[in-house]
């Protein structure tokens, strides 16, 4: 579908024009091209769910399986009402290169239902978690498909799913990831996205020479990833001007006090009312003028239209595709630096992997091993990216994607086509 000035553009096909980008330049075979484009299977299922009133009602869920070359299929689950096909097998995509990229044994893979949270109530949250885990669960599995946290869904959750699928298949606890510490959950997971994008910003802005004590931030998203990459980013040095929700977006020129806004939202749910910045729009927020701009929401928030509103020299992906390909081209054109979310975001499937090592293993890591472990392949991998943007004279998205379809493309050849 085109993107006019705000329009509508699926995840599947801006992963498909970034995969397309890199795949011209490494000149990777067309056969090849069709296959790694290519989801290895779709599934999609209805949900009936009995409320406590009485009333039946139907969702619909969603499972994709995109590439499964180099180990187990890998990816969360969301709970969302605008979840649909097209957005999970694009998640499913991304994942698969994400988990490549950092080079852990996994594909990727995504799931989801279209339902809306606040809908529904703890109870009717579980029986239809469990509903959905029973019409797919037959494709699930420690070495088949490895669920964990996405969208609205955490570790009670995913703990639900690994009681419903050990039910019909024994104890399996690295049947999901992202679960509480008390069932075989891993210490540093809950903090290990915003973690990881911190890590990846501070080895890059080592390496450019960007000192962030002298930088300014925006954070669009107080979520999981927006909150804890808040956090980290404060702690580096950044000062972190503005920070938004689903409630509205606050300013403050003199810094956000981060963990002002962290106890705020333990106490009300959300940002709103937060008194320590002005209230502005979340279409302010992204034009502010600040150092880094770090969209942490919903995807494709920088479009053609908005992305030419950025004032940031650097934008920190820290959601899945935030910036659509027709936006990163606008502010590519305008000389904005970007660090992309394959590599950015790939530290809670990085401590997931971690998590089903120890399940594995039967054996518990602390949390200082976990997040130097983390540490060193966020590292690793951001140095390698940015050393072959370098070398081949591309972006650091580009190179990225090079370096994870050249893993999997040479597991499909070892494996056999």
């Amino acid at each position: 579908m085109p993107e006019g000035s705000g329009g509508h553009v699926s995840i599947f096909e801006t992963a498909n024009a970034q995969f397309d980008r890199a795949a011209q330049v490494m000149e990777l075979d067309g056969e090849m091209q069709i296959l790694l484009k290519s989801p290895f299977r779709e599934m999609q299922v209805e949900i009936p769910l009995r409320r406590d009133n009485g009333a039946l009602s139907l969702y619909r869920g969603y499972r994709v399986q995109f590439n499964g070359a180099r180990g187990p299929f890998k990816g969360g689950i969301r709970y969302h009402q605008d979840v649909d096909m097209d957005e999970v097998r694009g998640l499913a995509a991304l994942m698969a290169w994400k988990t490549a990229l950092v080079n852990i044994p996994f594909g990727g893979g995504k799931g989801g239902v279209n339902v809306n949270i606040k809908e529904i109530n703890r109870f009717e949250l579980e029986r239809l978690t469990r509903k959905f885990i029973s019409r797919i669960g037959h494709i699930l599995g420690p070495y088949r498909d490895i669920p964990a946290p996405d969208m609205n869904t955490n570790a009670q959750v995913m703990a639900w799913i690994m009681d419903e699928y050990s039910g019909r298949h024994g104890y399996s606890p690295a049947a999901v990831t992202g679960k509480p510490i008390a069932l075989g959950g891993s210490a540093g997971r809950e903090a290990a996205t915003g973690r990881g994008v911190v890590m990846v910003f501070e080895e890059v802005a080592r390496r450019e020479g960007w000192d962030p004590k002298q930088m300014t931030a925006a954070v669009q998203g107080f979520g999981n990833v927006g909150s804890y990459a808040s956090r980290f980013l404060s702690e580096t040095g950044v000062k972190v001007l503005a920070v938004s929700d689903v409630s509205g977006a606050y300013y403050a020129e003199k810094g956000i006090g981060i963990p002002i806004a962290w106890s705020h939202c333990a106490r009300q749910g959300s940002l709103e009312g937060f008194a320590e910045g002005d209230r502005i729009s979340n279409e302010e927020l992204l034009a502010l003028k600040v150092d880094v701009l770090v969209p942490a929401a919903l995807g494709g928030v920088l479009h053609k239209g908005s992305a030419g509103r950025v004032k940031a020299r650097i934008v920190l992906e820290a959601a899945n595709a935030p910036v659509t390909d027709a936006g990163e081209k606008v502010l590519e054109g305008n000389g904005v630096y970007l660090i992309p979310d394959i590599l950015t975001n790939a530290g809670g499937v990085t401590v997931s992997y971690f998590e089903w090592v120890q399940n594995i293993q039967q054996f518990t890591w602390d949390e200082e091993r976990v997040n130097a472990e983390l540490g060193k392949v966020m590292t690793r991998a951001a140095t390698q990216v940015r050393e072959l943007a370098r070398q081949r004279s591309v972006s650091m998205r580009t190179a990225a994607f090079m370096i994870a379809i050249e893993r999997v493309a040479k597991a499909e050849r070892l494996r056999g086509i």
